[in-house]
C-alpha cells in the first residue's frame, strides 16, 4: 500500500469520526467553541425583569432554539420564587455563513504528476444522447466547478418579567412556568456526563 494510499484512507477515516461526533447543543449553560457549542444564558435587567438567550450550534434546528428557550425562561421562574412570566420582547435570529469549494475533480492528486490527464467519462444525457463530462470543457455535475454549502445556526433572545400568582388567561404573552417544564422537560436533551 502507497503512503499516499494510506495517508488519504486515515484522512477520510478522521473525517468520519469526527462527524459523527458533533451533535445538536443540549441544554446546558453556554458553552464557546467544541462541538457542541451554545447553550443559554440570562442577565437580570431588574428584580423581576430578565434577558435570557438561547444559541445553538449548526446542527440544532430552529425548533429546538427557541424551545429551549422558553424552558429556560420558566427554569428561571420557579427558581426566583415565581409563578408565570410574561415575554415583553422575543426574537430568533438566524446566522449563515456560506462555503465555497472547489471542484473535487481538479484536486492536486490530478497535479503536475499526471500531465494534463483529468477524469473523464461518458453518460446518458436528456433524449438518450451520449453526452461527454471533461473538467476541461465544463461541468455537468458542479456550478462552474464549485461546490457551495450554506450552513445556519439560532440564537433566540427574549426578555422577560416574572410574577407571583396565577397567569392572567387573557394575555397570549404569558406563560405559566409550571406547565411550561411540565410539558417541555421531556424533549429537553442534557449533556452526555463525561
Amino acid at each position: 500500500m502507497s503512503r499516499t494510499f494510506a495517508a488519504v484512507a486515515s484522512a477520510v477515516a478522521l473525517a468520519a469520526g469526527l462527524s459523527a461526533c458533533v451533535s445538536p447543543t443540549p441544554y446546558q449553560p453556554l458553552v464557546k467553541g467544541g462541538v457542541t457549542s451554545g447553550g443559554y444564558t440570562e442577565t437580570r435587567i431588574e428584580p423581576n425583569r430578565w434577558r435570557v438567550t438561547f444559541a445553538g450550534n449548526t446542527m440544532t434546528k430552529r425548533e429546538t432554539v427557541e424551545g429551549y428557550l422558553l424552558f429556560r425562561a420558566a427554569e428561571l421562574t420557579l427558581q426566583n420564587g415565581d409563578d408565570w412570566f410574561a415575554m415583553v420582547d422575543r426574537q430568533t435570529d438566524a446566522k449563515s455563513r456560506t462555503y465555497v469549494q472547489p471542484d473535487p475533480f481538479y484536486h492536486p492528486w490530478y497535479g503536475p504528476g499526471f500531465g494534463y490527464w483529468r477524469p473523464a467519462w461518458r453518460y446518458r444525457g436528456r433524449g438518450f444522447a451520449w453526452r461527454t463530462w471533461d473538467p476541461w470543457f465544463g461541468d455537468p455535475f458542479f456550478a462552474d466547478g464549485v461546490d457551495v454549502q450554506t450552513i445556519q445556526n439560532f440564537e433566540a433572545s427574549a426578555e422577560i418579567v416574572t410574577h407571583k400568582g396565577a397567569k392572567p388567561a387573557d394575555d397570549p404573552r404569558a406563560f405559566d412556568a409550571h406547565a411550561v417544564v411540565e410539558n417541555l422537560k421531556p424533549k429537553i436533551q442534557y449533556p452526555v456526563a463525561k
